[in-house]
């Protein structure tokens, strides 16, 4: 029985990392993330943290990271698109089945890889380069990442 959870455990962790790679692929070629993506995506999510027993800190985690990121929406529109705030309901999810620690390493490297994108970009590809980096790739990044040191640890 434990080798087929651990089987199990491993088709939903490639399933989400195909997840954040579309989404991640999607948004720097388009530029935007489709509800196509993100809400079935936040659901599923969801839906899988409360059957592992984690629905309250997933719950808990969606809806803060995407309070956080509504607000910066409505008071910048230009900065980050709701296709972001979007994703932040499945990534605060995600995040918040890991502990309140894992959230907070993954809402707080997010803006820091957009931003030394945004920089590296700038230097390596002239003035206009940066003009517009997407935000959802460092979002599936940082979420990755946060999770992933806490499976290992």
């Amino acid at each position: 029985m434990p080798q087929m959870r651990t089987c199990a455990a491993s088709v939903i962790v490639v399933l989400v990392l195909v997840w954040l790679a579309v989404l991640s692929c999607y948004d720097i070629r388009e530029r935007r993330l489709p509800n196509l993506l993100t809400l079935p995506g936040a659901g599923v999510i969801l839906l899988a943290g409360a059957v592992a027993g984690r629905g309250l800190p997933a719950l808990g985690g969606a809806a803060a990271l995407t309070v956080v990121y509504l607000l910066v929406h409505l008071v910048a529109p230009a900065a980050l698109g709701a296709g972001d705030v979007k994703l932040a309901i499945g990534l605060g999810g995600l995040a918040g089945c890991f502990g309140v620690e894992v959230w907070f390493l993954a809402a707080l490297a997010a803006p820091l890889l957009t931003a030394l994108w945004g920089v590296v970009t700038r230097l390596f590809g002239g003035a206009g380069a940066a003009a517009s980096v997407p935000h959802g790739p460092s979002m599936c990044v940082a979420t990755a990442g946060a999770a992933g040191l806490a499976l290992l640890g």
